[in-house]
């Protein structure tokens, strides 16, 4: 990424120094008109080559790959129950887990 950066801002302070340097086109001077389209071939060829040349910007992570967890319960089998509870208005059912 960083030859990237470096390439493009090589090539936009030659343009700059020569758009800032350069006098006003004239039609006798014919080898300027030719010398700055074979610059301009130049420095996009160097600059599409460092980004060709560039890492992806995104690389997927590794796969991971962990144990399955294990098919018995270490403690007692746990079951749900229904159980009758007065709630001061009457009875009601509830579910509760027990454990043996």
């Amino acid at each position: 990424m960083k030859k990237t950066v470096f390439a493009i801002l090589a090539a936009v302070t030659v343009a700059a120094g020569s758009v800032a340097t350069a006098p006003q086109a004239e039609a006798r001077d014919g080898g300027a008109v030719a010398a700055g389209v074979l610059g301009g071939l130049a420095a996009g060829a160097i600059i599409g080559g460092a980004i060709a040349n560039s890492p992806p910007a995104y690389a997927a992570p590794a796969p991971v790959y962990a144990a399955p967890p294990p098919a018995y319960v270490d403690g007692p089998p746990c079951q749900m129950v229904r159980e009758r509870f007065w709630d001061g208005y009457g009875w009601r059912f509830r579910r509760v887990q027990v454990c043996d």
